[in-house]
């Protein structure tokens, strides 16, 4: 690798930057919400945002994307402000972001570049940190022709046909591709030890549910507040990238597992859709789905449409066929708190018209009608469970105790000589009528 491999690694923190947002003919999007997350994005890594503009595209250039006058403001801007970077909201060619260094006489950064960058600086775990390596070889792997150059110099004597640096770069990029492998054996054996994992767990088995939501949703604030714990919860984009677990208690349920997952984004560059999913490999056994929405953000319904899609082809929720079965969803508007009376009367009204959905209004902040949401996850955990009438022993503490702590006791009676009592059963019998859930019942069978 080489200095250039991390393109931002270098002037990361307090770096200054001029954001610049793409919006091309025929692709619609709204523009300004587009800039606000890239901005969140440049925010993210530390960078020192001195101007953000949008630039309309009519025809992309194949060279550079913009026009040379685009080219000039941009360059303009990055005077007036200092700028030793500019980010690029969007996709960008080897070839787009070599020419534009040269014209800007700057680094250049696109939107794949960027989040590949924060992802490598948040991922926490050896999974998360070999999937954003693996990601980053295959996004540089395209780019030799431009990153590499500084090989052209090593070995410029000893080109021939293909030119100064042919052989160094072929040599660099079996380099890569070895590493891919040995990064794509190792991930294997991460899965299926989490794989394992997940296996015992359902064997326990403790209902899971899942905390999704587009990224800044305010997840993990949630979750702190649910379990009391100490996961990182800022107002960053990406602010927690690795799953994390916690038991918690629930009405009519002893222990559940939550999970928080990474954030969802729009335009999820193509090499982080791998690593993405793995993140959320945990969520494909979550008997419930909590979907978090910042329903203060004027772009929140987009951000739904971005998460439901994603869960789609996940296949965690149905598809348009119905193929899938659906894990059932409980829709959460956080950040209920920060709206304005007349907003909140009309999402009473929506929320009216959606009889059928489960939504929840809350502030994870303040803790407001965050009870509520535990109300909704125990009922809905417990919505198939069953009576059932058991005979056991005054003497069996254990059983009677695991049967009042796990289920819901509807009746209890002592029965003795002379009663109905368990075949081939002798002394006080006690008799308990309890609702249990499937999962439950499977534990109670293998006490």
């Amino acid at each position: 690798m080489n200095q250039d491999d991390d393109l931002v690694g270098e002037v990361a923190r307090g770096a200054r930057a001029v954001v610049v947002c793409p919006v091309i003919r025929g692709r619609g999007g709204d523009g300004d919400a587009r800039l606000e997350e890239a901005k969140g994005l440049a925010l993210a890594i530390g960078l020192e945002v001195v101007e953000a503009i949008i630039i309309p595209v009519r025809e992309p250039k194949a060279g550079t994307l913009f026009g040379e006058g685009q080219i000039q403001n941009i360059a303009t801007a990055c005077t007036l402000g200092e700028a030793e970077l500019v980010v690029v909201d969007g996709g960008l060619t080897a070839i787009q972001q070599r020419n534009l260094e040269e014209k800007l006489k700057r680094k250049v950064i696109d939107r794949t570049g960027l989040i590949l960058e924060i992802f490598g600086e948040r991922a926490r775990t050896a999974e998360g940190r070999l999937q954003v390596e693996l990601a980053h070889l295959d996004y540089q792997a395209g780019r030799l022709v431009r990153s590499w150059t500084h090989l052209e110099r090593q070995r410029g004597g000893f080109g021939f046909l293909g030119g100064p640096g042919e052989t160094q770069i072929e040599s660099d990029r079996r380099m890569i591709r070895d590493r891919m492998a040995r990064l794509r054996r190792e991930l294997e054996q991460v899965r299926r030890t989490r794989g394992l994992h997940r296996s015992r767990r359902g064997k326990a088995p403790w209902p899971v549910v899942a905390l999704v939501g587009y990224t800044n949703a305010g997840k993990s604030t949630l979750f702190n507040r649910l379990t009391g714990a100490d996961v990182m919860a800022e107002d960053l984009l990406f602010a927690t990238l690795d799953p994390t677990m916690r038991a918690i208690r629930l009405p009519g349920v002893d222990k559940a597992i939550l999970s928080d997952t990474v954030g969802f984004i729009s335009d999820l560059p193509t090499q982080l859709v791998a690593a993405f999913r793995a993140t959320l490999e945990e969520v494909t056994a979550a008997d419930v789905i909590v979907h978090v929405r910042d329903i203060a953000n004027p772009d929140s319904q987009a951000q739904k449409s971005q998460v439901l899609d994603v869960l789609a082809e996940l296949g965690l929720i149905e598809t348009e066929e119905g193929e899938e079965p659906k894990a059932p969803i409980v829709e959460v508007w956080n950040k209920w708190d920060l709206l304005e009376p007349d907003r909140m009367a009309g999402l009473d009204e929506e929320r009216a018209r959606r009889k059928g959905d489960k939504i929840v209004t809350l502030s994870a902040l303040t803790g407001e009608n965050c009870d509520d949401l535990l109300e909704v996850l125990g009922h809905m955990l417990t919505a198939e469970a069953q009576s059932y009438v058991f005979v056991l022993p005054a003497s069996d503490g254990q059983r009677i105790a695991w049967l009042r702590a796990h289920g819901e006791v509807i009746s209890e009676e002592e029965i003795g000589a002379g009663d109905e009592i368990g075949e081939g059963e002798q002394g006080p019998q006690r008799r308990l009528t309890v609702r249990l859930t499937p999962r439950e019942f499977g534990r109670y069978s293998h006490l």
